[in-house]
């Protein structure tokens, strides 16, 4: 087995750090492992230059796959990579939808025992990159106001009980109350879906199939298929939100009239100031935004 570079994040808790030692303890086993901690882009790129010839691992959630496969990304280092996931994040919806195990032991198996397989990468026209998923409108929203709650929580817990997981749920539910309606031209592979008469709750685009911790906002999302899974609702009214929330709930949002899901290849976004959240990374506000997507463009170790 290859040597092993584990990057985890700076700011883990003590419940991470136990965890991440357990699974240390099953990859030592069968090879070499250095771990380093990052807490900004300039101390991942030096550990990136550093690398050599070891497989990456990630100890960490979507926000710190995005963070390093970005920085692979911007070097030119990340056609042929192939990267592991140990899942250490408040949501893990990249691990959930890949069917990476969430247990950390298990995880670290999968890592000696698993297959590298091709993922597909969703890349904007600044070179913006995602790995899950992006959406605006009421789900960026959301994202924006979970985050304050996942840093005001995440410091708390109980054992391994980490509390920032709640973030999402707090800033879903406060959104709901008075979310975000914008006027946005959506454009799917050249073809116009909604214009700028008419309002729109969220767009979502899915290389994975869910956020925050398991909500299926594009389900039948496939890394692997060399297709940005599409969902806009339109469910503005006060009764069509609760429905619509309801529905996502069940996993049925898209069953619905208000609700059109589509695959492709390039999505165009643009109209009223909008608001993007990237794997949980917010920026914005924003006018335009265009995103396609770049098959196969690394791998990673999988069940």
């Amino acid at each position: 087995m290859d040597p092993l570079l584990v990057i985890t994040n700076s700011d883990a808790g003590t419940a991470d750090e136990e965890s991440l030692a357990a699974a240390l303890a099953v990859l030592r086993e069968h090879t070499s492992v250095e771990v380093q901690a990052t807490s900004n882009p300039g101390e991942l790129d030096g550990v990136l230059h550093r690398a050599a010839s070891r497989r990456i691992v990630v100890a960490g959630g979507d926000g710190s796959m995005h963070a390093v496969i970005s920085a692979l990304y911007r070097r030119n280092e990340l056609r042929g990579a192939t990267v592991g996931l140990l899942p250490l994040g408040t949501g893990n919806d990249l691990a959930r939808g890949l069917g990476i195990p969430l247990d950390i032991e298990e995880a670290a198996r999968v890592l000696v025992t698993g297959t590298p397989r091709p993922m597909d990468l969703i890349v904007d026209e600044v070179g913006e990159i995602v790995v899950n998923s992006v959406h605006v409108g009421a789900g960026a929203n959301a994202s924006r106001r979970g985050q304050r709650w996942k840093d005001r929580l995440h410091s708390l817990g109980f054992g391994k009980v980490n509390l920032g997981k709640l973030g999402y749920p707090i800033g879903a539910a406060l959104t709901a109350f008075n979310p975000p309606v914008v006027r946005l031209h959506v454009q799917v592979d050249g073809t116009t879906v909604t214009d700028l008469d008419t309002q729109v709750l969220m767009v979502a685009l899915g290389n994975g199939s869910s956020v925050g911790g398991g909500t299926e906002l594009t389900p039948d999302a496939d890394p692997g298929d060399g297709r940005i899974d599409v969902m806009i609702s339109f469910a503005t009214g006060p009764l069509a939100r609760l429905v619509y929330a309801a529905r996502l709930g069940m996993g049925r949002h898209q069953e619905a009239e208000d609700v059109t899901a589509l695959r492709a290849r390039q999505v165009s976004v643009s109209g009223e100031a909008f608001w993007v959240s990237a794997d949980g990374e917010i920026y914005g506000p924003e006018r335009n935004r265009t995103w396609h997507i770049e098959p196969a463009a690394y791998s990673m170790v999988l069940p």
